[in-house]
C-alpha cells in the first residue's frame, strides 16, 4: 500500500511539472547585477607652492582625475582639495574654499570664489605665488590665456586679496619663471602617442645653458635616433623648446622618447623624462 501511494506521488509531481511546462512557466536564475561603468580619465595640471630656506616656488604636477565636462572647475577644485605628490609642496587656498562660477570671454577666465578664498595666511611672497598657481592652473586650458578673481560676485571684496598682494593688476597672466619643478616637462608628443618622423618635440626647461636632449629607443632599448635643442631661457630661469628628430623605425611598434639634460660635471643625463610612444 505505501508503495503505491509513492507511485501515485510520483505521477502527480510529473502531471504538475508537465503543466506547468504547457504553460510555458521558466524558472530564471538570478542575474549579477551589471558592473558599474568605469570613469574615464583625463590629465589635470595643476601648480603647488613648495618652499626652500631662502625661497618660495612653484612645483607643476599632473593628476589624473575623471574626466568632466568643466575642466576648468575640476583643475579649480583640485588646486583646492587636492593632494600634492610632490615632496613638500603644500596648496594655498583654504580647503573650504568653493568656486562660485567661472565666466570664459574670449580668452579671459573670470573665477568668482567664497569669502573663505580671503583667509589664506602665507605672507608676500607665498601670496604673490598663490595667485600665480590659480593663474597658471587655469592657463593650461587652450581656450584661456588671462584670468580675473571676485569674490562672492563682487570685485571690491576682493581688492585686497591676501593682504600683501592685491587683484589692483587684474587679468593676471601666465608666469612660469618662477616653477621650478620639474626641470623638464614635454607637451608633445603626448603619452601614448602615434609618431611619424620627423618627430616633433616641444616642452618647457629649467636646465643648464638652456640645452635640451632627446633620444628615441625601440622596445629592446636600441637607440633610433638623437638630437638637442635650445630653450628660450638657461636656468635659473625657464623657457620653452621646440625641436623634431628623423628616424627610421625597423618596422611598427612601440618605443619611448626621452627627453634630458647633460650634467656639465660628468655628462650624465640629468631629470630625464620618458614618453612612451608607438609609430606605424
Amino acid at each position: 500500500m505505501k508503495h503505491r501511494k509513492n507511485v501515485s506521488g510520483l505521477v502527480v509531481l510529473i502531471l504538475v511539472m508537465l503543466f506547468l511546462a504547457g504553460c510555458g512557466t521558466k524558472v530564471t536564475p538570478p542575474q549579477p547585477e551589471p558592473a558599474p561603468p568605469v570613469p574615464e580619465k583625463i590629465d589635470v595640471v595643476v601648480y603647488y607652492l613648495k618652499s626652500s630656506p631662502t625661497d618660495f616656488y612653484l612645483v607643476r604636477e599632473v593628476h589624473k582625475l575623471d574626466k568632466s565636462s568643466d575642466l576648468a572647475l575640476t583643475a579649480l577644485n583640485e588646486l583646492i582639495k587636492g593632494t600634492p605628490v610632490s615632496s613638500g609642496a603644500y596648496r594655498v587656498l583654504p580647503a573650504d574654499t568653493k568656486v562660485l562660477g567661472i565666466k570664459i570671454d574670449q580668452g579671459l577666465a573670470t573665477v568668482d570664489f567664497s569669502p573663505e578664498v580671503l583667509r589664506a595666511n602665507v605672507g608676500a611672497s607665498g601670496e604673490a605665488l598663490g595667485i600665480t598657481s590659480i593663474v597658471n592652473t587655469l592657463t593650461e586650458l587652450p581656450n584661456i590665456q588671462k584670468v580675473s578673481f571676485t569674490v562672492d560676485g563682487s570685485v571690491d571684496k576682493g581688492l585686497d586679496w591676501w593682504g600683501h598682494v592685491g587683484l589692483y593688476e587684474q587679468p593676471f597672466s601666465r608666469d612660469l619663471s618662477n616653477v621650478w619643478e620639474p626641470a623638464i616637462w614635454v607637451t608633445a608628443p603626448a603619452v601614448g602617442q602615434v609618431v611619424a618622423s620627423p618627430l616633433k618635440i616641444t616642452g618647457s626647461a629649467r636646465v643648464f645653458e638652456a640645452t635640451v636632449s632627446y633620444r628615441l629607443k625601440d622596445a629592446n632599448g636600441n637607440i633610433l635616433a638623437t638630437g638637442f635643442t635650445t630653450a628660450t631661457e638657461g636656468a635659473p630661469g625657464r623657457g620653452d623648446f621646440q625641436g623634431e628628430m628623423v628616424f627610421v623605425p625597423p618596422s611598427a611598434g612601440k618605443g619611448q622618447l626621452e627627453v634630458f639634460w647633460a650634467s656639465p660635471k660628468d655628462g650624465s643625463d640629468q631629470d630625464v623624462v620618458v614618453i612612451p610612444v608607438e609609430w606605424k
